[in-house]
């Protein structure tokens, strides 16, 4: 034990020294993965306290504090606070409806349309080799929100699963969840400037 400490006190490194030169460990820095880290006692991850639908309540937010990329007249495209694989998005309406068949012509028309259009995004911003899209239709099928219809626009690279997700049970993200948002949010901007909501 070093001397000056006690035992059980945590080890204070100097900033100046950081990191240690006896420290030959690479470290991958996932801040968001915390949520993981931070369980309840049954091993789950502590959901928000706040009952209101995440996709209702998103859009009543900023864009920085809702993770909303882009919005459209009918439709928005959110970043998911529990990511497959960094990058991924969701395109949501803004009428709490659960299945894809309550949309109408128009909603459906822009939720379609806001998915290829976060592909071009995701090119411009990330180059993915390839994407997964789809939507889990009820809690049965999978949706983590199936009250609110959301489809998922995942970016997928050569290699980009590793061993973590099968003996950590965790992903690794090497962006922050507000640095992905705001590079989208401007290609948004520039890729799409016509399609979008008109200011209030």
């Amino acid at each position: 034990m070093e001397s000056g400490r006690a035992a059980g006190e945590p080890r204070v490194d100097d900033p100046e020294a950081f990191p240690p030169p006896e420290d030959t460990v690479e470290r991958l820095w996932t801040p968001q993965r915390m949520t993981y880290v931070l369980r309840n006692d049954e091993g789950r991850v502590t959901k928000p306290k706040s009952k209101e639908c995440p996709f209702c309540a998103g859009p009543k937010k900023s864009d920085e504090d809702g993770l909303i990329a882009w919005r459209g007249t009918h439709v928005f495209a959110i970043m998911n606070l529990y990511p497959y694989n960094v990058g991924h998005l969701m395109i949501c309406p803004y009428r709490h409806v659960g299945l894809i068949t309550d949309l109408d012509d128009d909603e459906l028309f822009e939720f379609e349309k806001a998915t290829t259009l976060a592909m071009t995004v995701m090119k411009e911003v990330s180059r993915p080799d390839g994407w997964n899209i789809g939507i889990n239709q009820g809690e049965v099928a999978g949706a983590g929100v199936a009250a609110h219809l959301h489809q998922h626009v995942v970016p997928r690279w050569n290699g980009d699963a590793n061993f973590m997700p099968i003996v950590a049970q965790t992903r690794t993200m090497p962006i922050l969840l507000s640095d992905q948002r705001a590079a989208y949010a401007e290609a948004f901007e520039r890729l799409a400037p016509d399609f979008r909501l008109p200011a209030a």
